[in-house]
């Protein structure tokens, strides 16, 4: 599509290994939309000024020692470092969804909707057998069993959506659209998004 100005921003949540990354990309080659995930590791630390390992280390997955972290996340005097990369990546938000773009996961569904940024949100979900798979691609669940990462990742990405937004991550209140890509795969999911984005 060569009219950028009518497409909105498309947000892009997702549960671990249900294929964010690859609708969004999809959703890039269709719309002609600059889509950002993995780069926001990149520009978080230029706004930050944390490196991109501390960006990528601290970033969306609240892990261990994230009970001691979230005490004291609500409160605004103090400093610490998912706090700020946080605050960095909103900023980061805000100044990409300037223009039309596909935003992945970071809460962006949200920090949109409080600053009265129109977008169009949705949520990917998948069956474990799917994102067991996934994860097994990937490679990064060391010796631990892919099914069990799958599901502690799960719980991480929970913790952080919740803890700086108040919501449960994958509510259907807080998206225009959820998906099943174990169901309906990855181009199909492209295809009805792209549909609903070009009627937006």
């Amino acid at each position: 599509m060569s009219e950028n100005k009518t497409l909105p921003v498309i947000t892009v949540s997702r549960q671990y290994g249900a294929g964010g990354h690859s609708v969004a990309k999809g959703l890039s080659e269709r719309l002609g939309l600059q889509y950002y995930d993995y780069d926001f590791v990149r520009l978080t630390a230029k706004v930050s000024g944390y490196t991109e390992e501390e960006v990528k280390r601290e970033g969306e997955d609240l892990g261990r020692g994230s009970k001691f972290v979230n005490s004291f996340l609500t409160t605004a005097s103090f400093s610490n470092p998912y706090n700020e990369i946080f605050q960095a990546e909103k900023a980061v938000i805000l100044g990409l969804a300037e223009k039309p773009c596909i935003l992945v996961g970071r809460c962006s569904n949200v920090i949109l909707q409080e600053a009265g940024i129109p977008s169009l949100n949705v949520f990917l979900s998948a069956s474990k057998e799917f994102r067991r798979k996934r994860a097994v691609e990937l490679g990064d669940y060391g010796s631990m069993d892919p099914d069990k990462y799958v599901e502690r990742r799960d719980h991480w990405r929970d913790t952080y959506y919740r803890a700086y937004t108040g919501h449960q991550l994958g509510l259907a209140e807080d998206y225009h659209l959820c998906l099943d890509v174990s169901r309906f795969g990855v181009e199909h999911c492209v295809e009805i998004i792209a549909a609903l984005a070009e009627k937006f």
